[in-house]
Order: C-alpha cells, then structure tokens, then sequence
C-alpha cells in the first residue's frame, strides 16, 4: 500500500534537484498554508500561481531516483514529469487522505477549472491518489479531450488506465492513440490489457485503410499478435510481401510473440528480422521510436 507522506517525500526530494532553492521556499510555504486552511482556495490559489515559481522542464532523475519511484508505486515514471508538474502534485497530495474520500469534490473543482498545462499534472497523478478506483469515470471523461498533451497525460508512461479502467474505455484508449498517431509503446500494460474486442476493431480498421491505399502505423500489429488467425496471418503475410522494413520488423515481432503455429513458417522466411529479435536490437521501444524519427 502506498503512504501518501513516502510519496510527498520523495516528489520533494526530485524536485529539489531540479528546481531554485527560491522556488522550493515558495512550495514550502504554500504547504504550510494548504495543511492549515479551512476551505480549499489556498490549495486554489498555490495550484494556479505554481507556473510563477516552476517551469515546463522535465525533472533531472538518475537511475536510482526512477528505480525508488518504481518501488513507491509500481509503473510510476517521474521522468517524463516537468518541475512544474511536480510541484502541483506535491500541493494537491497535501489536501487528500488516506482515511476517507471527502476530498474528491475538491479534486473535481481543480479537473473543472484547469488550464490545458493544470489538467496534465491532475491526471499524470492519478496513479498516486487514494481511492484510485474512485476516479475511473474522472479518468475516462478525460480521454475525450483533443489536446494532445493532456490525453498524454493520461495515455502515456501513466500505470492508471491499465490498472483501472473497464475494457470499452481501455480500447478506446487505445484506438484514439493510434489515430492521434501517438507513441504506442509508451501505454504503460498494453500487452496485458490486450483483448479480442480490440483486436478485432483493429483488423477492420486497417482493411479500411488499405482499402483507401493507406498504412497503419507499425506498432498497430502488437495488438493483433495474442489473437492471430488465419484472417491476421494473412494480413502479417501482406506486410511481410509489400510493406516497408520498419513494418516489416513490427509484423515479425508480432509473429514472434503470437502462439499461432503459422506465425513459425512465416519467421522462417525472414531470419535477418528473426535474429535481431534474438539479439535484443529488434523490441516494439525500438519500432515505435524508428517511426516517430520517420514521421
């Protein structure tokens, strides 16, 4: 079980490295006031005036610092948090318990009158907040936003949704990240979440854009591997024919990984791809970041 007082301390502790001494004195201060207000316009009005005192640059972490973040919370990863981020979350973790949930309507007043910057802290943290399974509606109301960096927030490096969310929200997580063409080996869970229902959204979605003479992104096939057929296999035969190198390693990965025995014939064919796979140059990281430098 998480204690809310560990994780103040280490969010303390990292941002500390990162930020002005001037900067922390300000955040001190302003816990002081938050502990001891009746009422919630001190958190109120720390939360917004935070951007003065901390900026948009991510948190210096050494290997030590993301391996303790891992043992606080399981798939938590401060790295990809800025200082001003971290700072936001320290003062919000101020104001909620571990003993009761009262203090959900505070939080649903910040998620309701946060700028686009506020709203990414707010749900980069959902994994740190008590009663997690209490913001599952919270979570998913945020998925529908269109502004890239807040469905980040919630999408990317953030162990939340796979934890909590029902299938139709996770696949629906899932399908908007494809189609706003962000980095899919950045969902933190995405093979243990994987599922047919999904699985079958995206088959017909990319015979429709084949049909329209269009590519899927490569990572797409990680999706397909645990429920490969004989509709699937022929789809990794088509790429494995026809489809650029970078498919092509993300078609052989989803083979190596799927239990169909034709996925077996169809490595044999292509033993350069195969063998990098067995040396370890060849995993989905490696996939969705060649696509990302040709995009």
């Amino acid at each position: 079980m998480m204690l809310l007082a560990t994780i103040r301390q280490f969010l303390i502790k990292v941002l500390s490295q990162s930020a002005p001494r001037e900067s922390m004195n300000w955040l001190d201060e302003q816990v002081v006031k938050v502990t001891g207000a009746k009422g919630n316009m001190k958190l109120f009005l720390a939360f917004s005036q935070a951007s003065r005192y901390f900026s948009k640059e991510t948190l210096a972490l050494d290997e030590s610092d993301q391996a303790t973040a891992r043992e606080i919370r399981s798939g938590f990863q401060p790295s990809f948090w800025t200082t001003l981020q971290t700072a936001r979350t320290i003062l919000v973790l101020e104001a909620v318990s571990e003993k009761n949930d009262d203090w959900i309507p505070t939080l649903d007043k910040l998620f309701e009158s946060a700028d686009m910057h506020e709203l990414e802290a707010l749900y980069a943290a959902l994994p740190l907040y008590p009663f997690p399974e209490k913001l599952k509606k919270r979570a998913s109301e945020g998925l529908r936003t269109n502004i890239t960096s807040v469905f980040d927030a919630i999408a990317l490096n953030n162990p939340y949704p796979a934890e909590f969310l029902d299938e139709p929200a996770w696949n629906q997580l899932v399908l908007k990240a494809i189609f706003m063409q962000r980095p899919l080996y950045r969902i933190t869970g995405a093979d243990a979440r994987a599922n047919v229902n999904l699985a079958k959204t995206l088959v017909d979605y990319v015979h429709e854009r084949w049909s329209a003479g269009r590519n899927v992104m490569p990572e797409l096939w990680r999706f397909l591997s645990p429920f490969a057929d004989m509709e699937i296999l022929g789809m990794f035969e088509k790429v494995l024919k026809e489809g650029s190198k970078l498919e092509k390693e993300a078609v052989t990965l989803a083979c190596f990984h799927s239990e169909h025995a034709g996925c077996k014939e169809l490595l044999d064919r292509y033993p350069d791809y195969l063998a990098a796979i067995r040396e370890g140059s060849l995993y989905w990281a490696a996939v969705g970041e060649s696509y990302d430098l040709e995009r």
